[in-house]
């Protein structure tokens, strides 16, 4: 494969070297015309009358000719330059074949990720605390964090997680069904208070925890109550819940709850620094409900696993939920890759990998790190710090800047505690958007990158973040230059054909101020040199 990328290699530069070649013999042909022109004995006045009079002399045809012959090299330059940009131009990895191991291994996965994703957005399994954090960054900067859609959507996250049809049987129950559509959040804490002076309702401390609480530790302690109340009706409900629709509909609602709390439990315990406190509890949780999958529990347990550096535990999570037929996440595709990354980046060196090749590890490692840029291609802009952080919004879009930020915002720490991962990204990311020229039309490991994400994610963002899009490629500057010249060469030769004597007149006037400062220097040169020289020299 090395082979193969170094003859690749040689072909371009032959190709290069060829094209600046006919570049350059074109301009000495030029420039011999012009010397041929303006040659001595006569004068730079009389050239210039000269070369008026040729001007004026030609015929439409010749301009035609001109237009076209300019037209077709333009074509020729634009074609092979955009060939080169998009077929040859590679990194040092695609030099030793990793873009052949990725192509053979595309149609497989490829052919498993044909179901077209929709722009949903999903609760952020690491989203924060709105009274004790949250509201603190308004407090400080008195910006608003959240979106009024993004808050929105909580609130109907809300209604159906935490309430039944059953609720208007119980007082505390009704209070926080209406609790939950409550707009202000004032009025929505009043209501959690009132709720529980007439009995212990885990709903009304979970909201209380949510958004009353100014610290983690207040915060837990109230996710603590609202345990104890849970767990309570959660008994009950199971009891009960083969009675009826309505008993089956309850216990679903005492199961919601009661995984939600012992989850921000565990997300408590892991802010206050307790992590392998949190990681028993994550997986406890997983074990007890395996099926409640929407609450993404096993991206909480990897952040917690990377903060205590059990690589293996995570190794072994991955495998449990990185498959090809579940859905995908930044957090899956970026922590694999960081995994793999970690295997080489210690020792990786572009210089040393460009002149040997890439080892087994190393192109595993950069195509972990392509899969994931295709993923998700606005992560890496975090993660290098070549763009800043806000706080995640408590709803992210898959593949978005929204998810990216929410990523990024957990991981970072993690990909710069492990020696060189963030060079090793920042040497080959920009590698995945040369194997998918058409993103938006046809993706390579996963379905094209949705259209409606940009739009999506500005509802989901604050106004003062600017929201990133996928990176769009710029044309080489050769290309806009070949096509300028084609188009200013096309206009000259028109207006030329339609105003011949005042096309003559500009380009008289135009060669005169060209010609000026050589002419002042030929004077000079005249007057300092003896003629019988000069005379030997203009000959020569």
């Amino acid at each position: 494969m090395a082979e193969a990328g170094t003859g690749f290699l040689e072909q371009l530069k032959s190709c290069i070297v060829w094209s600046w070649t006919y570049l350059w013999t074109l301009w000495f042909f030029i420039m011999l015309f012009l010397v041929y022109i303006l040659r001595v004995p006569l004068k730079i006045n009389d050239n210039l009358t000269t070369v008026s009079m040729f001007l004026n002399t030609l015929t439409p045809k010749f301009y035609v000719a001109l237009t076209g012959t300019s037209s077709l090299i333009s074509g020729l330059i634009l074609v092979s330059t955009r060939y080169i940009n998009i077929t040859l131009q590679i990194d040092f990895v695609t030099q030793n074949g990793i873009s052949d191991f990725i192509q053979i291994n595309s149609c497989l996965f490829f052919s498993l990720n044909l179901h077209y994703c929709k722009c949903k957005v999903w609760r952020n399994p690491l989203n924060l605390f709105r009274g004790a954090e949250y509201n603190r960054y308004t407090w400080v900067t008195g910006r608003e964090p959240l979106t009024y859609y993004d808050m929105n959507l909580s609130a109907q996250d809300h209604q159906t997680f935490f309430t039944c049809d059953t609720d208007h049987l119980r007082p505390a129950d009704a209070i926080m069904q209406k609790a939950w559509r409550e707009r202000n959040p004032q009025a929505r804490i009043s209501a959690a208070h009132e709720a529980l002076e007439l009995n212990e309702c885990a709903t009304a401390y979970i909201l209380l925890a949510e958004e009353e609480a100014t610290t983690i530790v207040e915060a837990e302690k109230l996710f603590k109550q609202a345990l104890k109340a849970g767990e309570g009706c959660y008994r009950r409900s199971q009891q009960l819940q083969h009675h009826g629709a309505q008993y089956e509909a309850q216990h679903r609602r005492d199961t919601n709850v009661l995984v939600y709390i012992k989850r921000r439990l565990a997300m408590c315990a892991r802010k206050l620094g307790r992590t392998r406190e949190a990681v028993k509890m994550m997986r406890d949780l997983m074990k007890e409900f395996p099926l409640l999958s929407m609450f993404n529990i096993h991206e909480n347990l990897l952040e917690a696993l990377l903060e205590l550096q059990a690589y293996a535990d995570v190794q072994a999570v991955l495998a449990k939920y990185d498959d090809i037929s579940l859905p995908k996440s930044a957090t899956i595709c970026y922590t694999a890759a960081l995994l793999k990354a970690r295997a080489v980046s210690d020792k990786f060196s572009p210089e040393a990998a460009s002149r040997r090749g890439l080892s087994t590890a190393e192109m595993n490692a950069v195509e972990a790190i392509h899969r994931a840029v295709e993923f998700n291609p606005h992560v890496p802009k975090y993660l290098l710090e070549m763009k800043s952080l806000i706080l995640p919004p408590e709803h992210i879009l898959k593949r978005g800047d929204s998810e990216a930020i929410a990523y990024a915002f957990f991981h970072l720490q993690h990909w710069k505690r492990v020696e060189g991962a963030l060079n090793l990204l920042h040497c080959t990311w920009e590698g995945t958007f040369r194997m998918i020229p058409y993103p938006l039309e046809k993706g390579h490991l996963f379905y094209p990158y949705p259209i409606c994400t940009e739009t999506a994610d500005r509802e989901l963002l604050p106004s003062f973040h600017e929201v990133s899009v996928y990176p769009k490629k710029e044309l080489p500057f050769f290309i806009l230059f070949t096509a300028g010249l084609c188009s200013f060469t096309a206009m000259l030769a028109l207006l030329t054909h339609q105003f011949p004597e005042l096309m003559g007149v500009f380009a008289k006037a135009f060669l005169s101020t060209l010609f000026a400062p050589l002419n002042f220097v030929m004077e000079k040169v005249e007057s300092i040199l003896p003629s019988s020289l000069w005379h030997q020299l203009t000959r020569i």
